[in-house]
C-alpha cells in the first residue's frame, strides 16, 4: 500500500507579506482543504487584499489567522435565489401589514456579536473570535462591510453581515432570533443585490442548507475570474427601500 501523501507546508505570512497563489491552497487530498496560509495581520489592508483576491479568514480562538480559498467555491447567483412558498407567504403578509421592517448598517457590532452566538449544528464554539468581530467593525467603518436586519413588530429577529468590494457581495454569517428571521435578512439582502446590479453572492463553502437556497458549486478559477471583474466596478450604495421587494417578488432572467 502506498504511503499517504505529506500535505506541503502552509505559507506563513508576516504582517504586510501577499497571499501566496489560490494553486496553492491545500486540496482535497490534504487535512484542510482550502487553507492557503496562516499568520499576517487581521486589519483592514490585509482583509481588502485577502477578499479581491478571493480569500477569506476563518479560524478559532486558540489558533493563529488561518486564510482559506476553497476549491470548488459555493456561490449564489441572486437571479437564482429559491424563495419557497412559504416564506413568500410569510413575507407577503408582513408587507402588507406593515409589520416587516429591514434596517440596513443599524449596529453592525451587535449584529456581528449576535452571529458570534448563535448557536450551529456540529460546532462547539465560534470562528467569529473577538479578534474577528474588531477587525470587521473596521472593515465597517471604511464601506467595506454592512449589516441587514429583519424586524418584525418592532423585535429584531434574524440578521447578517457581509463584506462588499464594489459590486461584489461576500456572505459572512448570519442569526436568527425568531423563525426565518435571518432567512427575511437574506431576502432583503437578494432584493437589494438584484436592484444594485450585485449579480453573485460568496458563500464560501458547501452545505446543503445553501444549496436549498439555490447556491451552487463554481470552479475557483471561474469564481475567480468573475470576483475580477466586479470588485472593479463602482461600490453600491447600501440602503433599502421597501420598492425593493418587487425585485423579489418577480422571477428575473437568470444572469451571472
Amino acid at each position: 500500500m502506498a504511503a499517504a501523501r505529506a500535505p506541503r507546508p502552509v505559507a506563513w505570512l508576516q504582517p504586510g507579506d501577499p497571499f501566496p497563489p489560490l494553486e496553492q491552497a491545500w486540496s482535497g487530498e490534504d487535512p484542510a482543504p482550502g487553507l492557503l496560509a496562516a499568520g499576517g495581520a487581521l486589519d483592514v489592508p490585509t482583509l481588502l487584499a485577502a477578499y479581491h483576491q478571493g480569500v477569506f479568514p476563518w479560524f478559532g480562538d486558540d489558533q493563529p489567522p488561518l486564510w482559506w480559498s476553497t476549491d470548488p467555491r459555493m456561490v449564489l447567483t441572486t437571479s437564482e435565489f429559491k424563495l419557497h412558498t412559504s416564506l413568500k407567504k410569510q413575507l407577503r403578509s408582513l408587507l402588507k401589514m406593515n409589520r416587516l421592517e429591514i434596517r440596513v448598517d443599524a449596529d453592525f457590532r451587535a449584529t456581528i456579536h449576535a452571529c458570534a452566538r448563535s448557536l450551529r449544528s456540529g460546532q462547539k464554539g465560534t470562528w467569529i473570535v473577538e479578534s474577528m468581530q474588531e477587525a470587521y467593525c473596521a472593515l465597517h467603518q471604511v464601506g467595506h462591510a454592512h449589516c441587514i436586519e429583519a424586524w418584525v413588530d418592532g423585535n429584531r429577529c434574524g440578521g447578517l453581515y457581509v463584506v462588499n468590494i464594489g459590486r461584489m457581495v461576500f456572505g459572512e454569517s448570519m442569526f436568527s432570533f425568531h423563525s426565518n428571521g435571518s432567512k427575511m435578512a437574506l431576502c432583503a439582502l437578494v432584493a437589494m443585490c438584484r436592484i444594485q446590479q450585485m449579480p453573485i453572492i460568496d458563500c464560501q463553502q458547501q452545505t446543503s442548507h445553501l444549496a436549498s437556497l439555490g447556491a451552487r458549486p463554481w470552479p475557483r478559477h471561474e469564481f475567480t475570474k468573475r470576483l475580477i471583474e466586479l470588485t472593479k466596478q463602482a461600490q453600491a450604495n447600501w440602503d433599502f427601500d421597501p420598492l425593493y421587494w418587487d425585485a423579489l417578488f418577480c422571477s428575473p432572467t437568470p444572469r451571472a
